[in-house]
């Protein structure tokens, strides 16, 4: 029975294809699925055998916290050359989209306080 390793959704080619790369320096047999037209499948590396799952589940899980450090000391670095994104810089280039998400977030907050506001002032 085939073992689920790995779900593709919403993961960057470059890391997708470093784990194909890892299971195939391993000599793991795998292969992919995708969710298909109407998306009710699931985009994933699955693994042939069960015997093969611990040992490639523990190579994914240093694969990611290696890649994790690396995302983390890249972001230091940005940081430390005073390179990193900030919130005044997304706000200049877009200020658009920052006006809309913060017009978004004030509604979902409204929302959520109408119906405290309603029993504090409104209760008879």
């Amino acid at each position: 029975m085939a073992v689920l390793l790995f779900k593709l959704s919403n993961v960057p080619d470059d890391e997708a294809q470093e784990v194909r790369e890892l299971l195939d320096a391993q000599g793991l047999d795998y292969y992919e699925t995708t969710a298909g037209r109407w998306r009710l499948g699931v985009d994933a590396i699955w693994l042939s055998n069960n015997e093969d799952a611990e040992m490639a589940s523990q190579l994914l899980y240093n694969y990611q916290q290696e890649r994790l450090n690396k995302a983390r000391q890249e972001q230091a670095d940005l940081q430390a050359r005073g390179l990193a994104p900030r919130f005044v810089d997304k706000l200049a280039s877009q200020p658009g989209k920052v006006l809309l998400s913060g017009l978004g977030i004030l509604a979902i907050l409204a929302l959520g306080l109408i119906p405290v506001l309603w029993l504090l002032f409104y209760r008879h």
